[in-house]
């Protein structure tokens, strides 16, 4: 991630960033100094309380034990001190799962950036936002059928959608320490966030 530029000019986006099954791994830190270092403020929130996992096995062991109601009561009160600003709600697979769900209920949201993963979207779900979302092709965890119908209710709500597919990648491909790992694809997925950004800081 070292080859990005610092970047643009102009109010940051402020942006709260979930992670994965896996827990706060050092990928997710790094991608938050990625888009600090484009002018943004990122917070990374902790939800599994320091604990992270070496399998997804192992992370979805932690998740469960949390429970999901816990980890969203969690995620609400990470985001909270800052929801006035305007908030980026963006997340890792699991983490895009809860982005998802704060984004849809949070009026003053500017954006959803989804990574790996996404959620279910309730009927009457109504949203503006911009929503970005990068996932592999194929992914076991985002079957297409799957994704397919999520667009279109993404759409149905209202929201700006575009969808960022990369072939022969792993699920969680932007994580170097992890099998799942494409340099290419990861390279190719930070550079379009950061345009998603950067107009959205543009639209301010």
């Amino acid at each position: 991630m070292d080859a990005y530029p610092t970047a643009s000019e102009g109010s940051p986006v402020n942006i709260v960033m979930f992670h994965s099954a896996y827990g706060l791994r050092p990928a997710v830190r790094a991608a938050a100094e990625l888009l600090r270092a484009a002018g943004h403020e990122v917070h990374i929130p902790d939800l599994y309380d320091g604990r992270t996992a070496d399998s997804v096995e192992e992370g979805m062991r932690i998740k469960d034990g949390i429970g999901r109601e816990e980890l969203l009561q969690r995620a609400v009160a990470a985001a909270a001190p800052y929801s006035d600003q305007g908030l980026v709600y963006a997340g890792f697979s699991l983490g895009g799962s809860i982005a998802q769900t704060l984004a849809l209920g949070d009026e003053k949201a500017r954006g959803l950036l989804l990574l790996h993963g996404t959620s279910d979207i309730a009927d009457d779900a109504a949203t503006g936002i911009p929503v970005q979302l990068h996932v592999a092709e194929p992914d076991p965890f985002e079957p297409e059928d799957w994704l397919n119908a999520w667009y279109l209710r993404m759409r149905k709500a209202g929201a700006d959608v575009e969808v960022h597919r990369y072939r022969g990648a792993g699920h969680l491909y932007t994580d170097p320490e992890l099998h799942d790992y494409d340099a290419e694809a990861a390279e190719r997925t930070w550079a379009v966030v950061l345009d998603f950004l950067a107009d959205l800081d543009a639209d301010r």
